[in-house]
Order: C-alpha cells, then sequence, then structure tokens
C-alpha cells in the first residue's frame, strides 16, 4: 500500500510540473491562463485559457518515456465529449455567455534524465 501512494504521489508531482510546463507555454503563445484543475460533476479541466474571443480548455498529459504510450493515446473521443461538456459547465460557472470553445492537447514527454518535450495539438 505504501509503495501505490509514492508511486501516485510521483505520478502527481510528475503531472503537476506538466501543467506547469504547459501554462509558461501557452502564456508565451500569448494565451491567458484563467483557470487550473478546475473540477465540477462532469470531470476536470487541467488548464483553461483564453485566445482572443475564444475559450481553450486543455488536456496536458505528461509521461516520462513510451511506457504507458504516447500522451495523446490517453485521449479518446469519449474523453474529448467529457472535455466538451466540462467547459461548458465552467462558462456556466464563471457566468461567460457563448463563446467558441477549442479543446487542445498539450502532451509532455519529460524523461527523468532529460529535457522535457512539448507538443500542443490544437483543436483535437
Amino acid at each position: 500500500m505504501a509503495a501505490q501512494a509514492v508511486v501516485g504521489t510521483r505520478q502527481q508531482e510528475l503531472g503537476h510540473k506538466g501543467e506547469d510546463l504547459a501554462c509558461r507555454y501557452l502564456e508565451g503563445q500569448g494565451l491567458v491562463v484563467l483557470s487550473r484543475n478546475w473540477t465540477c460533476r462532469d470531470g476536470e479541466l487541467d488548464v483553461v485559457a483564453v485566445e482572443g474571443d475564444r475559450l481553450v480548455v486543455c488536456e496536458v498529459k505528461t509521461r516520462t518515456g513510451p511506457v504507458w504510450g504516447r500522451p495523446d493515446e490517453a485521449v479518446d473521443e469519449r474523453k474529448l465529449s467529457r472535455l466538451r461538456r466540462t467547459a461548458l459547465r465552467w462558462l456556466a460557472a464563471h457566468r461567460v455567455g457563448w463563446c467558441p470553445v477549442r479543446v487542445d492537447l498539450i502532451s509532455v514527454t519529460w524523461p527523468p534524465d532529460g529535457e522535457p518535450q512539448l507538443e500542443h495539438l490544437r483543436g483535437a
């Protein structure tokens, strides 16, 4: 049980580092980050940002290597549908009227002994 807790903690730390990197990247691209790790009954949004008049919901997947597959393989149509539903909940909770919404995927591969590599897939 203790080993699972340590593994879970390491995964959470890696995920948090990946989200930090993703936010810095998005801000460098001119987006404004509005929320991180926003949750509701439909799910969680890792990063919510705005680009012009468009809301951009970013799912961030971070891996240390290919053992668990590519980060983008973890996002299927069902996950995308949930992200879109959750984005509508975010809009309602923040009393934002309708606006265009785009769902992006940011894949971060961060090997334990190397530099992270980030890939931004727009409109996943």
